[in-house]
């Protein structure tokens, strides 16, 4: 089991930006992802900034710990521009960014461009185009490319990632499309629980529920020739009816019941003051110092 946040992109790097990524990494988190929006939910009246120069930044504060996007999506996204701004973080963070990557869904960034939001259908066939083609524009130096939804011509990615073939993927996925792009294309696997079950169910339905799309990627795996276990299963919490972060005590309970679920990886996000993710930060700390130790992994 390994233990990673989730890092809002919320605030002016001058203004205490740049010390939350550096403490995440004192604190020991295998990863620190940031959003892939525009704006968000609650926070869209509020400061809110880029993921990639974010994430750039960020690669420059720290050393050792991964970054990446939890998630980066089609619908403010082009395929060829992404894979080079992609490149140059790897590069810059010397191999540490993991593309977390989803099909999106329909609030601000759906029409923060002027357009009409996809529908359902819609999402899941531009993100079908959208990962196979970034992964070719990541591994190979030269790609041409005619699709419905994506277009690149003698598009140039040279010298390519640090990491090879390329950076990996974390695909955010519950439908059965979204998990072959996953067996097909991943290194991970994303999932914030079932959205039924988080708004309505308890906690011990929701843990069922993440245990039922395990399996099904299991199967999904299976069938198109893939050990389901060469994907590392990624848990992003704040999203079902749990509260990890309310002790140290709650955590450990939640990340090894997830574990025995099949779960790699817990994701929490820095609290917040004053938002869904508010949380006390000394519990949210000791969690990070103690809550795996504790768990005994």
């Amino acid at each position: 089991m390994r233990l990673s946040t989730v890092i809002l992109p919320v605030r002016r790097w001058s203004e205490g930006g740049r010390e939350v990524w550096q403490r995440a990494e004192e604190l020991g988190f295998h990863t620190a992802y940031t959003y892939d929006h525009l704006s968000w939910r609650s926070f869209r009246d509020g400061p809110w900034f880029g993921a990639v120069p974010t994430l750039t930044a960020a690669a420059a504060a720290t050393s050792r710990m991964r970054l990446g996007t939890l998630v980066t999506s089609p619908n403010f996204r082009h395929p060829v521009t992404l894979a080079k701004e992609l490149i140059s973080l790897d590069d810059i963070s010397d191999g540490r960014i993991t593309l977390g990557v989803g099909a999106g869904g329909s609030g601000f960034d759906a029409t923060a461009l002027g357009q009409e939001p996809w529908t359902p259908r819609e999402r899941a066939d531009h993100f079908g185009e959208f990962v196979p083609l970034l992964d070719r524009l990541l591994t190979q130096d030269v790609v041409s490319y005619e699709g419905k939804h994506y277009r690149a011509h003698e598009v140039r990615n040279i010298p390519g990632c640090v990491q090879r073939p390329r950076l990996p993927f974390a695909i955010a996925a519950t439908g059965p499309r979204g998990m072959r792009l996953a067996a097909g294309h991943g290194q991970a696997w994303v999932t914030t629980g079932d959205p039924k079950t988080s708004a309505t169910g308890t906690a011990d339905e929701s843990l069922e529920a993440v245990r039922g799309q395990v399996e099904r990627l299991g199967k999904v795996c299976a069938e198109a020739g893939r050990d389901a276990g060469e994907l590392e299963k990624i848990m992003l919490t704040g999203f079902t009816p749990d509260r990890p972060l309310a002790s140290v005590d709650a955590f450990v309970d939640f990340a090894g019941a997830h574990a025995e679920a099949g779960i790699d990886e817990i994701v929490l996000h820095w609290p917040i003051d004053g938002s869904v993710f508010e949380a006390d930060l000394s519990v949210f700390e000791r969690i990070a110092g103690e809550g795996l130790a504790q768990l005994g992994r």
